[in-house]
């Protein structure tokens, strides 16, 4: 994992000014640099990401949020901020700098009448999931988790209802922000109606959002789900019929897929699907996955929502070494699939993934001015995901992933998807977003126009 050393200047500068921590009066927990508990605190999702921060700064309301991004100001620092640390390049985390961490802010007001959600952004997406399902009701969140709901929204969030229900920014309906300055703002439909256009898909650049509130959809507590396995060498003709029943299903249907290795080395083609609305409808909406070919192994059956949405856990647990690049495609064609099966042989370990997200459906139909996220004509998102644990292999597995990327290049859109975005410069940050950027430039300068947030996939002011 490329990683920025730290600057020597600025780690100088830092165990000379942030002495003694007093000088930040917080509510939560101020953790320096060599103190106990500092290496724990430092840790991020992606153990390929090793940075020291000067600082990591708990905060347990909104108001230690403006105390420390007034603090970073009057000191310069640079500022990362954390909620879940689930970014794949570590960007919630710096060298020499301040992480102003809101992974304690978990407060969140369910009301089951008006169908909305009051989420503080330390809640990662299972425990809101789980505050939501007490009542029949959840909106699209993620497919891991403990991945953050803050980061997740802000890049746009995908997840198993956004086809029925648009992205979870798709659902936020207001958000309480704190600016660079330390103001504290309501962006809502009638306040500041800009900034929460802004803060829908345009990632971290415009504040930091303590508490979201979310527009929420009955599904029940459980849904139809159904899945298949293809030995590799069938693989060919099930992503043939992966592409076209998924481009053609309809809203209430998701069904991703993924070529996986189990621990023997065998490899295969695995398609999983659910269906958002009745069971009986389900069944028949999900049946031609499992009626398709001569799988494996098959499920069709019915399973509680919060078990669908930590299905995936055991394959990201924290800790291992992440890497992975994304694009998306409007269909997976021939060469397409010939570039996928090729590259995927090589994979270099059991744990490589070669994921394809569906998506389309209700996020299709929104138009690209109502948010900054633009690639709404893609029908998957596709990326390689190496994973392994002996920083010795850091070379040969990012090489592997972006050899794969490459090979399908010619067959995507040219977009991405912000979440999925790694360090990867100006240039693929302005592919997420298309002609919504110079929006986002114009709302940079206003909200930020020193870029004081600029640890993230950034929007660079032009003031």
């Amino acid at each position: 994992m490329e990683q920025r050393q730290p600057d020597d200047e600025v780690m100088g500068k830092s165990h000379s000014e942030l002495r003694p921590a007093s000088q930040l009066r917080l509510k939560g927990q101020v953790v320096l640099a060599g103190s106990a508990g500092y290496d724990e605190a430092r840790r991020v999702w992606n153990g390929a990401v090793d940075r020291r921060p000067a600082m990591i700064a708990y905060c347990a309301d909104t108001r230690d949020v403006v105390e420390a991004v007034t603090f970073a100001r009057s000191r310069t620092f640079p500022v990362a901020v954390r909620s879940g640390g689930h970014n794949v390049a570590g960007l919630s985390v710096c060298d020499g700098g301040i992480v102003i961490d809101l992974s304690r802010m978990k407060r969140i007001d369910v009301d089951p009448v008006r169908r909305t959600a009051r989420a503080e952004a330390g809640l990662d997406l299972g425990e809101f999931d789980r505050a939501t399902q007490a009542h029949g009701l959840a909106t699209t969140m993620g497919v891991n988790s403990d991945t953050g709901i803050a980061g997740l929204t802000l890049g746009g969030g995908f997840g198993k209802l956004g086809r029925k229900f648009g992205l979870t920014c798709d659902n936020l309906i207001a958000a309480e922000v704190v600016t660079a300055e330390g103001q504290v703002l309501r962006a809502s439909a009638t306040e500041h109606p800009d900034l929460l256009w802004g803060l829908k898909g345009g990632g971290g650049n415009f504040g930091i959002v303590t508490a979201f509130e979310y527009r929420l959809h009955p599904i029940g507590t459980s849904l139809p789900v159904a899945s298949t396995l293809y030995l590799y060498y069938r693989a060919r003709e099930a992503m043939q019929f992966y592409d076209e029943f998924a481009r053609n299903a309809a809203d209430e249907v998701n069904v991703d897929a993924a070529l996986v290795t189990l621990p023997s080395g065998d490899r295969f083609f695995n398609i999983s699907g659910c269906y958002v609305g009745s069971h009986r409808d389900g069944e028949r909406a999900l049946s031609p996955i499992v009626k398709f070919g001569s799988p494996l192994e098959t499920r069709l059956a019915t399973v509680p929502y919060l078990e669908i949405q930590s299905g995936g856990d055991a394959l990201f647990p924290r800790g291992r070494r992440y890497y992975w690049k994304a694009q998306f495609l409007r269909e997976i064609g021939a060469g397409a699939i010939d570039a996928l099966l090729d590259a995927y042989a090589r994979a270099p370990n059991t744990s490589s993934l070669l994921v394809l997200q569906h998506v389309g459906g209700a996020i299709a139909r929104v138009p690209v001015s109502n948010s900054p996220y633009a690639n709404r004509d893609a029908a998957f998102d596709c990326f390689p995901v190496a994973i392994w644990d002996d920083p010795a292999g850091d070379e040969a597995n990012m090489r592997w992933a972006r050899e794969l990327w490459s090979a399908v290049r010619p067959y995507s859109t040219g977009g991405v998807y912000a979440n999925n975005l790694g360090d990867e410069g100006e240039d693929r940050v302005r592919d997420a977003y298309g002609e919504n950027y110079a929006r986002l430039v114009a709302l940079k300068n206003k909200y930020d126009p020193t870029n004081f947030f600029r640890l993230n996939q950034n929007i660079k002011p032009t003031t």
